[in-house]
């Protein structure tokens, strides 16, 4: 099977049976919360989106004309979208050389220039942890309300030896493609301070199409990877997309509504969240491989692989699109890159107010990133491969 960073990687045969035919209960989604609620230690609400967690949050905070939210220079735009239809004003946080999060001297500094930051939104990119002991003690100290948004880092450990999840006022989780938790779609937010007291929010009902697009999501992605080297899979997921009938995780999304998680997503994803330890240890013996194996010139200058969740391996190079492309000739396809702008994907860039030059770094970094899959289905002997193909190619240039 050919090698791919997304397009339903971490799903098996198995995965996509029981996607399709998982059955639609109130237990899944009452088990599914008492989960979360007994690991984070708050009042759990299922969503069909992370980027609706992120909503909600600032909906119950409810200080939109008076707060800006201060997040990491180097995102999606899902959370940039998440604070402004929720009313509030955002500040880009530039990330460190070398690094994929914003460092406490940036939040420091950030809310010295700017007294309205008030909401501080941080996001342990590709899993790697955020110098969290000294963000979070600021934000205690200057009444500063930190929303933890583990779309990536589910279950990375911080350098204290808390687990991700365990410090902040709210925490946002995203089980969309390719998250480390993979319910095909779905999101919780869960409330862990009592001066934020739940409303009942309204949530709206996910349409029935879309809901059958993610059930086929996974045998259609499956059967395009078993068949791409036969050239069969590239013509079923060229028909797939002209139909827009593959889901897709990261789209601008003009939708006023917040949506509540169906029942059927539930049984999937407490079932990965039973399998999580075992995902954590396969992600970590494969980043590993790409650390030992990959020329020192590739790597960034700080990366914990024993404390993070390894969501996927990032390398900077130059050149990265004749690199992209020397790996397709080997079947390895990994040109969907997190991320490729301050403020990704590079094509949504114009609809936010991000102006060049707000964030140096995260525009240098974006212009040379690569993440390498980690995923369950690439081996020890794929990543072995795909390092040593990388080498190879680094000597040619």
């Amino acid at each position: 099977m050919s090698i791919f960073n997304s397009l339903g990687s971490n799903y098996d045969f198995n995965f996509a049976l029981r996607a399709l035919f998982s059955s639609s209960k109130d237990e899944d989604s009452l088990r599914l919360k008492k989960l979360l609620e007994e690991k984070y230690s708050g009042k759990a609400i299922l969503t069909y989106k992370g980027r609706d967690a992120l909503r909600l949050a600032l909906r119950i905070i409810k200080k939109s004309e008076d707060y800006t939210v201060g997040i990491c220079g180097f995102t999606c735009v899902a959370v940039y979208e998440a604070i402004v239809k929720e009313g509030y004003k955002v500040e880009y946080m530039d990330i460190e050389k070398n690094s994929l999060n914003f460092s406490f001297e940036k939040l420091k500094s950030a809310c010295k220039k700017n007294p309205k930051i008030k909401i501080i939104f941080i996001q342990n990119t590709l899993g790697y942890p955020c110098d969290i002991e000294k963000i979070s003690k600021f934000c205690r100290d200057n009444n500063i309300i930190l929303v933890e948004d583990l779309a990536h880092s589910v279950g990375a450990i911080y350098q204290d030896g808390g687990e991700a999840g365990t410090v902040g006022d709210f925490v946002a989780l995203s089980f969309s493609q390719d998250k480390m938790i993979d319910g095909v779609s779905g999101g919780a937010l869960i409330v862990k301070s009592a001066k934020f007291p739940i409303s009942n929010f309204q949530l709206a009902n996910i349409d029935k199409g879309q809901q059958l697009k993610d059930r086929l999501y996974p045998i259609f992605t499956y059967k395009i990877r078993k068949t791409y080297r036969l050239g069969l899979g590239k013509i079923l997921h060229f028909i797939l997309k002209k139909a827009n009938f593959l889901s897709k995780s990261v789209e601008s999304n003009n939708s006023e509504n917040l949506h509540q998680l169906p029942n059927w997503y539930c049984k999937i994803i407490y079932n990965e969240f039973k399998n999580l330890d075992k995902n954590i240890n396969h992600r970590k013996k494969i980043a590993k491989i790409y650390y030992q194996i990959l020329n020192s010139e590739f790597l960034p200058g700080e990366l914990n692989i024993d404390k993070s969740s390894n969501l996927r391996f990032p390398i900077f190079v130059k050149n990265r699109k004749r690199l992209i492309s020397n790996l397709k000739k080997y079947n390895i396809f990994i040109s969907d890159i997190w991320y490729d702008a301050p403020i990704a994907p590079k094509k949504y860039l114009h609809l936010t107010d991000y102006k060049k030059g707000d964030c140096l770094n995260s525009e240098e970094i974006s212009e040379k990133i690569l993440n390498l899959p980690t995923h369950k289905n690439v081996s020890e002997k794929d990543a072995e491969l795909i390092a040593n193909k990388i080498n190879l190619w680094l000597k040619l240039q």
